[in-house]
Order: C-alpha cells, then structure tokens, then sequence
C-alpha cells in the first residue's frame, strides 16, 4: 500500500520482444534451455567445492560466491521473461519492479567486486606463492567474500531507495524485458538528479575503479609469468588465471555497455541485446568455463560422477 501512495502507477507493461508466436516460442525455449543451464552449472560448482576436500582453496571459495551470485542474476530475471513470453499480458507490479532492480544491482555489483577478489588471489598466487597460505588465509578470504556481500548489499539498498521515492504518472512502457535502472528511470515524472549522481558513483566505484584493479593485478601477474624461464613453466602458470581473464573479458564488455554509458544515450535496441548476454548467457557461461578448462573442476567432477555410478 505504500508503494502506491508514492506512485500513479502500479505496475509496468515490460515491452521485451516480438509478439510473433514462432520468435517467441523459439526466444522461451532458449531461455528456458540458458537458464536450466545456468542453475544446473551453478548448483553443480557449489555441490563439488563443498564435497571435493582438493577444491577447499580460496579461488574455489570465491568461485562458489560468483556461482551464487549468477543464480540472484538469472532467478531474478529469467522466470518473468518465461512468464510473459507465454502470456499476453506482459506486465509487471511496481513491487515486483523494484524487487528486480534490487537483486539484478546486487548481483552485478557483487561480481564486478568479486572479480578484484578473484584477480588479487591470482595475483598472490602467482607473484608471491612463497607467502601464499598467510596473505590468503581462511580468515582473509571470509573478510573479503563478506565485505563483497556486504557492500554490494548497502549499495542496493541506497540506489532502489532512490528509485522508490520517485514518481511514475505514465507511460509505464519499459523498452526492456525486465526492470533495470536506466529504462525504469525515463519513465521517472519527477527529478531524478539524485538518482543519476548515485548511478554515476556506483559506477565510478564497481565498474571503472574495480575494472583498473583488475587490469594492473593482471599486469603485475604477466609481467611475473613472463620473467619464468621454462615455456612449460609459462603454460601452467597462465593456465591457472586464463578462466577467470575470460570471465572478466565478457562480463566487463557487457556490464560497460549497459551502466557505465550515459543513460540519456541508451538504446532499448543495443540493450536488449547486451542485458541478455549478462542476465542469461554469462551465468550460463561462467561454471561451463571454469568446468572445461580447470583439470582440478573436472578431476573432482569425474570422481563425483564415479561415486554416483558407483551408488547406482
């Protein structure tokens, strides 16, 4: 009830696709494929870290956190696009609005910082192994993991405050398949300067800032795998950060394009396109990535799927 005495609107038309049948049964049996794939991969990374004693290492413990993160990610937003793709009602309640700006900015928040985290452990392990167990011991990691969380956490709540406090008079057309802040914020009747000096921050600290820390860890660890003298020296040690580089890679080129770019110079079109990438086929991506190349993931993946044979 209070959410309908701050605004006119009570709900949303999300105008996500085309209303042609054969493209929209082609669009739900792919998404539903994304994310069946996506909670299946994910569930399946925190089971073998959880019971696999040889993956109990900081870079698998974050690796469970990115996995939790990709499930927020896509169970936020993928059971709605299902939902309307089959329904011609293409609607979504103010409430339910904000829910999914809330958990989608929590998400991507949380992984871009977790990246660094990720990225810093590379670069521990690889430019200082001798003192690896001290500067990432158990206690370090958990800080780390819970101040991600944590931040991410406070972050979300200061920016869907924000937008709870605006006004929406019509239309109620997002341009999008699902609620996030730059389409949400046009439809805005009152000002949303506020808004857009707290996005221009966020953006400035989880995006550029965290997206630079990553870069100069990544240079660091080049610039130490180059000085090892044996190619085969080169090839483990690139071997143990070239999953998490193309993570990085694709996540980053994405989350670019969709928050750190103006939001007068959006394009629902490009949007569309891009949110995809990052709301369903990156989560889906990202356990199939660390799955295929890390011999580590696919030894205990092996052994998993041998215990349960042997079971039967």
């Amino acid at each position: 009830m209070l959410l309908r005495n701050q605004t006119l609107v009570t709900e949303f038309i999300l105008q996500g696709f085309s209303d042609s049948i054969p493209i929209r049964i082609l669009l739900f049996g792919t998404f539903f494929f994304l994310y069946t794939i996506a909670l299946t991969g994910n569930i399946l990374i925190i089971v073998l870290v959880i019971r696999s004693s040889s993956l109990h290492t900081p870079m698998y413990f974050f690796l469970v956190n990115l996995a939790m993160l990709d499930m927020m990610c896509t169970t936020s937003v993928l059971p709605k696009v299902l939902e309307n793709l089959v329904t011609e009602k293409k609607t979504i309640s103010y409430g339910g609005c904000m829910a999914q700006v809330y958990f989608l900015i929590w998400s991507v928040s949380g992984e871009l910082l977790l990246f660094t985290a990720m990225a810093y452990d590379r670069y521990v392990a690889i430019c200082h192994p001798l003192h690896y167990s001290t500067m990432m011991s158990k206690k370090i990691c958990v800080l780390l993991a819970v101040g991600v969380w944590s931040i991410c956490g406070l972050n979300t709540t200061i920016n869907t405050g924000l937008m709870i406090r605006l006004s929406f008079c019509g239309p109620n057309i997002i341009n999008q398949f699902f609620c996030e802040i730059p389409p949400v914020l046009l439809l805005s009747c009152t000002s949303t300067y506020v808004n857009n000096i707290m996005t221009v921050l966020a953006d400035v600290f989880f995006s550029v800032l965290n997206f630079l820390l990553t870069i100069v860890s990544y240079c660091f660890i080049i610039s130490s795998i180059m000085r090892i003298q044996t190619t085969e020296g080169k090839k483990r040690a690139f071997s143990t950060c070239s999953s998490h580089l193309i993570v990085v890679t694709m996540y980053y080129c994405t989350v670019f394009y969709a928050y750190v770019s103006p939001i007068s110079s959006y394009s629902p079109e490009n949007g569309k396109v891009v949110a995809v990438l990052y709301t369903a086929v990156s989560p889906t991506l990202n356990p199939l990535i660390y799955t295929l190349r890390n011999k580590d993931v696919r030894e205990a993946l092996r052994k998993g799927f041998r215990f349960v044979s042997e079971g039967l």
